[in-house]
């Protein structure tokens, strides 16, 4: 796409990004070939980037700032002698390039990047119902799940693998929603399910007030019981698309399917405490998910 000497460098960058964000991630995606890894890099660092921008940027800053890659990005599509200004833009463009991305799935990132920032007009910082949560994480996790699917290739038509791949990118992103609640609100965004929640008798002032103490009541416990149940349903519809996948695809993914759904164990082992720890997987235990992915998926790919 553009031979200046930039691209290389702009892939590296991501690559930094997501072994320094995304551990789990990033380990899953040892087990790909090099081609793939890029491909996987340039997505996670495109991601990050504006998720960074959303979470630390202020006022309309961020809006702008939004604008600004989105036009960056479609400026490098259409163009391909253009020079994006960000290297995660170019390495992204490149990526949805070499592998015939669909761009739609970008277009609906970042509608979804916008509903998280308040001077938006279609900013929501909280989701009554599920089905409205699921409405900001097509965007903001299916897409992500349909944005690798031609990087990791399929043994099936592509549009029979399109449902597991979603459900694994909402798996990822209930996942977080759970782990980060206590980050969330320090945000000012719920995006556990507020009538979920209130089924159990839990509401925003006592989010809040076990955000302050540290305590866990039994209400808490049991409606955060109840979503991780929801999210392992979501593991179990993603799981059949990891057979769909090329057999080289199948270890790296399987790695991080493992790895991620392991954090709910955690969260569990903690005692629930979510909204005041960020529970972790713990180096060792990441390790073995890899090792028992390669022994039964596959062997190491090829560096």
């Amino acid at each position: 796409m553009i031979g200046d000497g930039r691209l290389e460098p702009a892939y590296e960058h991501c690559r930094k990004l997501t072994a320094t964000h995304g551990r789990s991630y990033y380990l899953g995606t040892q087990l790909l070939s090099r081609r793939q890894r890029a491909g996987v890099y340039a997505l996670y660092g495109f991601a990050r980037m504006v998720d960074d921008i959303v979470d630390t940027g202020s006022g309309q800053h961020r809006l702008s700032a939004l604008d600004a890659i989105e036009a960056d990005l479609h400026a490098a599509l259409s163009d391909p002698g253009y020079l994006p200004r960000r290297p995660e833009v170019l390495a992204v463009a490149d990526t949805i390039t070499t592998f015939d991305i669909d761009h739609r799935y970008f277009d609906a990132f970042m509608r979804s990047m916008r509903m998280d920032v308040p001077d938006s007009d279609i900013h929501v910082a909280r989701y009554r119902t599920m089905a409205e949560l699921r409405d900001y994480m097509y965007g903001s996790a299916s897409v992500i799940g349909l944005q690798m699917l031609p990087i990791l290739g399929t043994v099936v038509d592509g549009d029979v693998a399109i449902t597991p791949a979603r459900a694994l990118g909402d798996a990822f992103q209930l996942t977080n929603f759970i782990r980060d609640a206590g980050e969330d609100l320090d945000r000012d965004r719920i995006y556990l399910p507020t009538d979920e929640l209130a089924i159990f008798g839990v509401d925003e002032s006592m989010l809040r007030r076990c955000r302050r103490t540290g305590q866990v009541p039994g209400e808490l416990r049991r409606a955060l019981a109840h979503l991780i149940a929801v999210t392992r349903a979501e593991y179990r519809r993603a799981e059949p698309g990891i057979e769909m996948l090329s057999p080289s695809s199948r270890p790296g993914i399987r790695a991080a399917f493992t790895m991620y759904r392991a954090i709910l164990d955690e969260v569990e082992r903690s005692g629930y405490r979510v909204l005041t720890e960020r529970v972790r997987v713990s180096k060792p235990a990441r390790l073995g998910h890899v090792a028992r992915a390669v022994s039964t998926r596959g062997t190491l790919a090829r560096s």
